[in-house]
């Protein structure tokens, strides 16, 4: 008996002794899964942090028409004239930017004179921004709203248009169609290379206009917010011209802008916003979403429709056209919060120098089409018809995922 209690005694307490050990490993194991996890989840959290810095998230770009005029003459020129120091508008106005703070309201010709001077004394620009704390932000801003502006392009020229008249008015193009945006310059068009500005003023050539920096002021129709673009007043049937060539994302009805049209960049930085397009016909002939259009081609017609949920609505007091730039560094930033639109008073100023010349194409339909035909340096047979089945499907790739794929074809 002595030796039986004994073992059933031992066995009760190593019982004890194993359930507590039991118990002591599944609370280390928990213990361990649940900062494994924890880690794990600070660690995407980490990563996805990193991740929203790596592209900008706002940027006030208030550069003056004097800064762009006077540093894209020293682009244009020493290209055109193939100067042995070639400068780039967008470097200059970069480092202006960083001694004037941001604030182009300081801006002083003088200093961009000195710019120069350093220049050719032997300076580069690397030399001279290396110690400029916010140097690389301005120039990643600009070039997203300048870098399609100035470059190599080629014009349609006065002599080619005369002789392919019949009657004296330039024949009809099917104009915004991608047949005749990808067509290449031939036997019977002549076509002069230059390099320059290639972005267009969005009110055609010889229709004048008003327009005031109404940025940021007050709206109230739907909701209390402010104003993201640029009124330009004019009249109603205004031809309305492409800034930028790219393809058109949003075509249709909204009830803030009226009949409006959206236009991506082929680099898909920019997107421009056209809004309160003429009642009943609104815009350019055969004009779909996801095709793609020329800088300077018409896309429409000022009116005043909008602040309706009705569509075909006037009910904008003064006839004029919204026009908006937004800035997209994520795709992330389209259809949110997070949106990037900036002031484009002053581009406005700056592309008075180039406007489009149309002329009525179609007069039973009253269509107007430009005048002289223009081929972008990034605007090839080859890019859009590599292409053609993605730019086809932008319009639809509402996800973030589904732009993300559709850009990431496009751009390589």
């Amino acid at each position: 008996m002595g030796w039986n209690t004994l073992i059933i005694k031992t066995l009760k307490v190593n019982k004890k002794l194993i359930i507590g050990a039991i118990l002591l490993l599944v609370a280390i194991a928990s213990i361990t899964i649940y900062y494994t996890f924890a880690n794990s989840e600070n660690t995407e959290n980490d990563t996805k942090k990193e991740n929203k810095k790596d592209f900008i998230k706002w940027v006030d770009f208030n550069v003056t028409a004097e800064a762009m005029n006077l540093t894209a003459k020293l682009d244009i020129n020493s290209h055109t004239k193939n100067e042995e120091i070639k400068y780039n508008w967008i470097e200059l106005l970069a480092y202006l930017a960083c001694k004037n703070g941001g604030n182009f309201k300081n801006f002083k010709k003088s200093d961009l004179d000195t710019l120069v001077a350093k220049i050719k004394d032997g300076e580069t620009i690397e030399s001279l921004t290396q110690d400029l704390k916010f140097y690389d932000y301005y120039y990643e801003s600009y070039s997203a709203v300048l870098s399609g502006f100035i470059g190599n392009y080629s014009i349609e020229t006065e002599n080619s248009k005369s002789q392919s008249a019949d009657n004296g008015e330039p024949k009809e193009t099917p104009e915004n169609s991608l047949e005749s945006d990808t067509k290449t310059p031939n036997n019977t068009s002549n076509f002069e290379q230059k390099y320059g500005v290639k972005a267009f003023l969005p009110i055609a050539k010889n229709y004048s206009f008003s327009h005031y920096d109404d940025f940021g002021n007050s709206r109230s129709y739907g909701f209390k917010r402010t104003h993201l673009g640029n009124d330009l007043m004019g009249s109603i049937g205004t031809p309305i011209v492409a800034v930028e060539s790219g393809v058109i994302e949003n075509l249709g009805w909204n009830q803030y802008g009226g009949w409006r049209i959206g236009i991506r960049s082929f680099d898909t930085k920019r997107y421009y916003y056209y809004a309160h397009l003429r009642k009943n016909h609104p815009y350019a002939e055969g004009l779909e979403a996801g095709m793609v259009v020329k800088a300077g081609d018409v896309i429409g017609y000022l009116g005043m429709t909008g602040y309706s949920t009705k569509e075909n609505v006037n009910n904008i007091n003064v006839p004029h056209l919204h026009f908006g730039m937004q800035l997209i560094f994520d795709e992330s930033q389209v259809d949110s919060p997070n949106e990037i639109w900036i002031d484009v008073y002053q581009i406005i100023e700056f592309l008075k120098q180039n406007r489009s010349e149309t002329f009525m194409s179609n007069k039973e339909t009253k269509d107007y089409s430009r005048k002289y035909d223009f081929m972008d340096e990034n605007f090839n047979e080859w890019y859009l018809y590599k292409n053609r089945f993605i730019l086809f499907l932008l319009p639809w790739c509402r996800t973030r995922t589904a732009r993300l794929v559709a850009y990431a074809v496009i751009i390589t």
